[in-house]
């Protein structure tokens, strides 16, 4: 049973600083209490498949872990993400995150290209429940598997929203923190490229954007990281850990909506 433990609240002003978020206890104090107030909303299936994710919180270091020297070829037309609608906003875009990294961040990987669905996109460790898994069993395995880090029950800060997809997931994220020494390798058959991407760099002031698209009433959520724009469902839950983890504000994302080209 967890305990309800005041808030951690911050000034907007101070979340929102350059400097980088020092990883030591009393942050790890401050993510898990503020996780422990959140009334977790979680989703029945209804006939969709239920995922888990892990957010992995660690240390990194802007020169040892911000490059981001994957070759890229433009993972998909760029007239397909909603709000770039002209040559400028296009260019600015490098699909790359470099400089994103130093002190406390979390992991993002990019997929593989051989990954029958969703090749190339962002995401965060994790994948399908297996039968007689519980959600937290599966994201500690899919951890292991998918960026070698052994995490156990001890790892876990908390919970946040079931995410429901467009794809037919339900998807159960749950939040770890990872020891000093933690150093995660990523694995080739899934995994393209590993990234420290800091609290810091979740926290800018342009983080998170809402654009409409004509194919539905709710608003497309996007989280600039680096040179790129990160989309639901890893965009929404790395807005929610930042929002309600570190934040304290108990914001929903739920009913954030996907890019037309993430929906199969």
């Amino acid at each position: 049973m967890i305990l309800q433990t005041p808030v951690v609240t911050t000034d907007p002003a101070e979340s929102r600083t350059n400097a980088d978020v020092v990883f030591d206890a009393a942050l790890r104090q401050r993510l898990a209490t503020n996780l422990a107030n959140l009334d977790v909303r979680q989703h029945p299936l209804d006939g969709r498949r239920h995922a888990a994710v892990g957010i992995v919180v660690l240390d990194s270091d802007a020169d040892d872990h911000g490059h981001d020297d994957t070759e890229i070829d433009r993972i998909r037309d760029l007239s397909g993400i909603p709000g770039i609608d002209d040559a400028a906003a296009a260019g600015a875009l490098t699909g790359k995150v470099t400089g994103t990294a130093g002190g406390a961040a979390i992991l993002l990987t990019r997929r593989g290209s051989n990954m029958s669905a969703h090749a190339r996109q962002w995401a965060l460790p994790g994948g399908r429940i297996d039968d007689g898994e519980t959600p937290l069993e599966a994201a500690l395995r899919e951890i292991h598997e998918e960026v070698g880090l052994d995490l156990d029950e001890s790892s876990l800060l908390g919970r946040l929203d079931d995410y429901p997809t467009r794809s037919g997931y339900v998807i159960s994220p749950f939040v770890f923190w990872a020891g000093d020494s933690a150093e995660p390798v990523a694995n080739p058959d899934e995994v393209a490229s590993i990234h420290r991407i800091s609290i810091r760099e979740l926290a800018r002031d342009d983080s998170p954007r809402f654009v409409d698209i004509p194919e539905s009433s709710k608003p497309v959520i996007q989280v600039p990281v680096g040179g790129d724009l990160i989309h639901a469902p890893t965009g929404a839950v790395m807005y929610q850990f930042r929002a309600v983890a570190y934040d304290g504000d108990m914001i929903r994302v739920d009913e954030f909506e996907q890019p037309v080209f993430a929906w199969k």
